[in-house]
């Protein structure tokens, strides 16, 4: 245990000495604890190496085979999976710096929060999930093929949907919407996509949602319109007569099989979604009356995302495969068996089967295990094999998206002693009741003493009593923060583990990360540079949002706490930037508008034989102030009007009053067009300037603002699509 220096009071020792240390010849020197904190392994943290970093973030388990730490201690990204070559590895915080900078630096002038994505990584999602089905198929004698189809309600981004087009036409990819907004969106970009494709309708229908799928039907597009509720069965049969079209209908059966894990809480019998066997038989009978029993094609299931093994999926693909079996041989035109979604993500690097945020199986093994199942009861049965879809979001947009986001301070834990002077001691201790003053001097002499455990009982009591005496109004704050200074150092001092520090980062976790705050969904989070130091503090992350539970403070492996680094410490004055990892899935379309901070900017990034292995062909800055207001109502050009007149009437004091008002304006004007998020201070200034007549002038500069207007008739025509 190191030697104890601490505080002594005057009465007890004098002359009056602010430090008294009882020594140890086997422990540091007194004076390495001057300032009150107990000295660093310097030599261990000399030895640290990405590797190190790698392991303790768990990187090779939940980012294999995209993400890795290089030599730089840089999170590295490998846009094409077990095929990226080394020189096509792309150093995210390149990235970062690129997109960040400002224009005249040869950058895009981006504001973080950022949102980066990787369309090549999403291109090899879906190979890999398509190559994995073909081996299952051809491996297993399977007599029939896989097409997969995308649910555009992981990630509606426009883009994301189109590669997911573009990059699955060879393999017949097609879409599935859940409501009507969705499906016109499907409707355009399959028109680019292969014919082929499916267009899976699923959610709840009225009438207008399928008049728009037959009009899709209509259209060429192979589409799907799968009955959720049996009343929905009247409504596509009615319609389809006065339209004129034969539509291909699908079903979504409730299985007794259940995922009993929070993603299946839909799953099982009582299951929000989906037909019973009993109506499922009405459903065939009302189709054969109506002549239509050919048109039932798709029989389709879901029990539940992030399905943890492949025991549980084998058990409901076995028994919806009954069921389309009994289909076929009530006369149905079965083709296809859609398994929904469920392939997990691994968030955690575990591979676990008991839990929420992993799963104990890879895609191959998903494949082989549907393919098999399948095949085993129609063989049995005696029944053609169907083409099998699935309905894999998560799984293929997950890892394509990673959210960037900078740490802006952190709460201090070091203790300072350099304003308990003796005299200030001595002042101090005149102000304590006498029990206050009695645990002061009894932990004065522990010290002496070297009775460690002794000391920090006093100090315990002596911080208690302390408190109520502020309390009572008998203490002032001065004194009250002095005693506090020395019980820190108290514990430092007898080698107390440092607390957890509080990292403020510039993001809103209700709107980047809202599974997380609704229920608890872990992410892995990790410094994207820095990862060649060792981290010397714990911490939790707490968001620029008002709420106390703005904040992350559970991360993967069943910690409470994410292992940090010093901010400012690495010497070349630049930001911390942190990573949140696969959040490609849900995060983007569920996050609101919490305390009106908007969406992150956007860039998109390709792999490319250029200098830095990458290029970006798009950025989209985030959300600007107007934008989200504007998005609950509120018209920001009638608000500024407001503002503007306000500072008409009040600054006739001014002795240049047009300069004033105008330059005020023009601030106030920008700030409409600029992000809720915080600028480093280095980019943004908003200030009162005199004048050569004695008057203020306002300005505002942003170095890194994208595309700024500049005059009151622009302001408002600026776009940030």
């Amino acid at each position: 245990m190191p030697a104890l220096g601490c505080c002594v009071d005057a009465a007890v020792v004098s002359p009056p000495l602010s430090y008294a240390f009882s020594r140890d010849s086997s422990l540091p020197a007194p004076e390495f604890f001057a300032s009150g904190v107990p000295p660093t392994n310097s030599a261990a943290a000399s030895h640290w190496s990405p590797d190190l970093s790698s392991a303790l973030y768990g990187v090779d388990g939940w980012g294999a085979p995209y993400f890795s730490v290089n030599s730089n201690g840089d999170i590295s990204v490998r846009p094409h999976g077990t095929d990226t070559l080394p020189h096509q590895e792309i150093d995210l915080l390149k990235v970062v710096k690129k997109a960040s900078d400002p224009k005249n630096s040869g950058g895009l002038g981006l504001q973080l929060p950022l949102v980066v994505r990787f369309p090549d990584v999403l291109k090899n999602r879906l190979e890999s999930l398509q190559s994995a089905f073909d081996l299952a198929v051809h491996s297993q004698g399977y007599g029939a093929h896989y097409q997969g189809v995308y649910p555009v309600k992981c990630n509606q981004d426009r883009f994301v949907v189109e590669d997911i087009v573009k990059f699955g036409s060879p393999f017949r990819f097609g879409l599935e919407a859940g409501s009507k907004p969705e499906l016109l969106l499907a409707m355009s970009c399959l028109c680019k996509g292969s014919a082929e494709g499916l267009l899976v309708c699923n959610g709840f229908k009225d009438a207008e949602y399928i008049s728009l799928a037959l009009v899709a039907r209509k259209l060429m597009l192979n589409t799907v319109i799968v009955l959720e509720q049996e009343e929905e069965l009247d409504l596509v049969i009615d319609i389809s007569h006065k339209m004129a079209v034969r539509p291909v209908i699908g079903l979504r059966a409730k299985l007794r099989t259940k995922h009993s894990g929070h993603f299946g809480s839909t799953s099982g019998e009582k299951g929000k979604f989906g037909l019973t066997t009993t109506q499922i038989v009405r459903v065939v009978k009302k189709l054969e009356e109506s002549g239509m029993l050919d048109c039932l094609q798709l029989l389709h299931f879901h029990i539940g995302s992030q399905i943890p093994s492949t025991g549980l999926l084998a058990d409901g693909v076995g028994e919806a495969a009954q069921i389309y079996c009994e289909l076929v041989r009530l006369g149905a035109g079965m083709k296809f068996i859609d398994i929904g979604g469920g392939l997990g993500i691994d968030y955690d690097g575990t591979k676990s089967c008991d839990s929420d945020v992993s799963v104990g199986y890879g895609i191959q093994e998903y494949a082989s295990a549907v393919v098999q199942a399948v095949q085993y009861v129609c063989d049995r049965k005696g029944v053609k094999h169907p083409v099998i879809c699935s309905e894999s979001g998560r799984a293929i947009v997950s890892h394509h998206s990673i959210l960037i986001f900078e740490a802006v301070s952190a709460s201090s834990t070091h203790v300072s002693s350099s304003h308990l002077s003796s005299g200030g001691l001595q002042s101090m201790a005149e102000t304590l009741n006498e029990d206050a003053l009695a645990d002061y001097r009894n932990l004065s002499a522990a010290a002496v003493r070297g009775e460690y455990e002794t000391c920090v009982l006093y100090s315990d009591q002596l911080k208690q009593r302390c408190v109520e005496q502020f309390k009572e109004g008998s203490l002032g704050i001065e004194h009250l923060a002095a005693v506090d200074s020395i019980c820190d150092f108290v514990s430092k001092a007898m080698g107390a583990a440092d607390p957890v520090r509080t990292y403020h980062v510039n993001l809103s976790i209700f709107t980047s990360i809202p599974d997380f705050w609704a229920f608890g969904q872990l992410f892995p989070i990790v410094p994207i540079h820095r990862l060649d130091e060792k981290p010397a503090v714990r911490g939790i992350l707490s968001d620029l949002t008002c709420d106390s539970d703005g904040k992350v403070d559970k991360f993967i492996g069943g910690e409470s706490s994410l292992p940090l680094h010093e901010l400012g410490s690495n010497g070349d004055g630049g930001g911390y930037y942190l990573g949140m990892f696969l959040g490609g899935a849900y995060e983007e379309a569920l996050g609101g508008l919490h305390n009106l901070f908007g969406g992150p900017s956007v860039v998109r990034v390709v792999q490319s034989d250029s200098a830095h292995s990458f290029a970006m062909t798009r950025s989209v800055p985030g959300p600007s102030c107007a934008d989200v207001l504007r998005a609950m109502q509120h018209e920001p050009e009638l608000m500024f009007e407001t503002l503007k007149h306000r500072a008409e009437e009040f600054l006739e004091q001014e002795d240049d009053k047009g300069l004033a008002v105008e330059s005020l304006a023009s601030s106030v004007a920008q700030s409409f067009h600029n992000m809720p998020y915080l600028v480093a201070p280095s980019s943004c200034r908003f200030t009162a300037a005199t004048d050569n007549n004695g008057g203020y002038n306002y300005y505002y500069s942003d170095e890194n603002a994208a595309d700024s207007a500049t005059g009151e008739d622009e302001i408002w025509s600026y776009c940030t699509a």
